[in-house]
């Protein structure tokens, strides 16, 4: 049975928007060839950071929504490390309290 995961990521604030959007595709098609299905992606954009990530104060930040089988959080964690352009990233496995509080989540910013 696959479960919902939620990962954030933080890129380096030295890319041009290009190199973003280039970025955020290939995680994007990472998940979709590894069988995952994305539900939901947001770009929250450039963004001040709480504490300086090597000598960085901002940062752009992504957040992607995903069904999948466990090995494939692995898998992606993997290619972050391995991307010099993530500074950060957290994914996380949604229960059902999460579950339900993105769904009313999206559906709040789909009615504005």
């Amino acid at each position: 049975m696959a479960n919902q995961y939620e990962t954030v990521f933080i890129l380096t604030p030295v890319l041009s928007e290009a190199q973003v959007k280039e970025a955020v595709t290939k995680f994007e098609d990472f998940l979709k060839e590894n069988g995952a299905e994305i539900l939901h992606k947001e770009n929250w954009g450039l963004k001040k950071l709480a504490y300086s990530i090597q000598n960085k104060k901002n940062g752009f930040y992504h957040l992607i929504e995903f069904k999948g089988e466990g090995d494939i959080v692995d898998k992606l964690e993997l290619t972050y490390r391995r991307d010099e352009r993530v500074m950060r990233y957290l994914t996380v496995k949604m229960d059902k309290h999460h579950v339900d509080f993105a769904v009313r989540r999206r559906e709040k910013m789909s009615s504005k």
